[in-house]
């Protein structure tokens, strides 16, 4: 897939996720692709969070940022110990944020805040410790090739 940013804009993204994951043992990824193969966009980022080895954190707080830009579909996921902490609706809520971005055509900003927003909660949640943290999980941005399924 090629990608639907710029080197500049991947690399604000980049640098949102590094931001984020200072102060937090959390990891943050973002994947893109063109279209989403699963009817949910939801099952999608679970697939390619089980694909990113993403559930293999010490601490299972890994978060997904999910995109299927041609067919603008997004999911925003994560693992079990986040998803305990966090309150009911910081998904919806986190979710919406980004998507009021997206309807705007501002994607990279959307998911910045998205990222922030998520960083906030993870910092609080699970603070970085320097005696034990390390950075479990690339922070670049990961790409798919999915194509629609074909009758």
């Amino acid at each position: 897939m090629k990608s639907p940013l710029t080197p500049e804009q991947e690399a604000a993204l980049v640098a949102a996720i590094r931001q984020a994951e200072i102060t937090t043992s959390g990891e943050i990824r973002v994947h893109l692709e063109d279209t989403c193969p699963t009817p949910e966009p939801l099952d999608r980022a679970a697939q390619v969070f089980a694909e990113l080895g993403m559930h293999r954190t010490a601490q299972r707080n890994g978060v997904l940022f999910y995109l299927a830009w041609k067919t603008r579909q997004f999911a925003v996921i994560g693992d079990s110990a986040i998803n305990s902490a966090v309150p009911d609706d910081f998904w919806e809520v986190t979710k919406e944020t980004v998507l009021d971005h997206f309807r705007l055509h501002d994607y990279v900003t959307g998911l910045e805040k998205g990222i922030r927003m998520v960083g906030e909660q993870l910092r609080r949640y699970f603070p970085y410790d320097a005696a034990t943290d390390r950075n479990e999980l690339d922070d670049s941005i990961s790409f798919g090739d999915s194509t629609p399924p074909h009758a």
